[in-house]
């Protein structure tokens, strides 16, 4: 089964996002085990941090000028971040890139890994590593929408909790597209979910 969701992301076109092409860039690491029940590997990231503290992220960071390119820079950032060795990690493809609420060009990049990585939390960026079940996300068990205003446009972004976790923001856009491109989720992001669920401003 994995592999064939796999071939699903290899053979995905990403939106291209036109944006100022000044805008500093980032890449993050979606972490996807090798098994018959595919889990996506998250953060906790430390509360003490200037930006994104105390929330769920995916490993990764800006780039670095000697970073050869974004692949790198997620691939050092997951390294320098859970202890991740890079040589562990199948790349696979990439996602939509996005902006965050900072004004930075994050790209997704999709990476298969081992089901027994035992992960090293660097302290001063990260609280927790943890996993979550791929399939707990197709069915779309949200308990409150978030709509962010952007460009003239409204999304309606799924907040999820799992376990003590809560997962939202941009975290939630990248899992919302990897969901609907490998399991045909059929989340739509541009629509108010159903009556029975919470919608907050942010």
């Amino acid at each position: 089964m994995l592999d064939e969701l796999l071939l699903r992301v290899r053979s995905h076109t990403p939106r291209i996002l036109e944006t100022d092409k000044r805008l500093p860039e980032a890449a993050v690491l979606l972490p996807l085990t090798r098994s018959d029940e595919p889990e996506l590997v998250l953060t906790l990231r430390a509360s003490g941090l200037s930006t994104h503290g105390g929330e769920v992220a995916f490993p990764g960071g800006r780039r670095d000028p000697e970073d050869r390119d974004l692949i790198h820079t997620a691939l050092r950032e997951a390294e320098e971040e859970v202890g991740l060795p890079p040589g562990l990690v199948e790349m696979i493809g990439p996602l939509s890139p996005l902006v965050s609420r900072f004004g930075i060009k994050v790209t997704p990049y999709v990476g298969v890994v081992p089901d027994f990585v035992e992960y090293r939390a660097n302290d001063d960026e990260i609280a927790a590593v943890f996993a979550v079940p791929l399939r707990f996300f197709c069915d779309d068990p949200r308990e409150v929408t978030h709509r962010i205003d952007y460009e003239g446009r409204s999304w309606y972004v799924p907040c999820y909790h799992y376990d003590n976790y809560k997962i939202w923001g941009l975290t939630a856009v990248m899992i919302v597209e990897l969901v609907n491109l490998v399991f045909d989720a059929g989340i739509d992001l541009e629509q108010p979910p159903k009556p029975s669920v919470k919608i907050i401003r942010l």
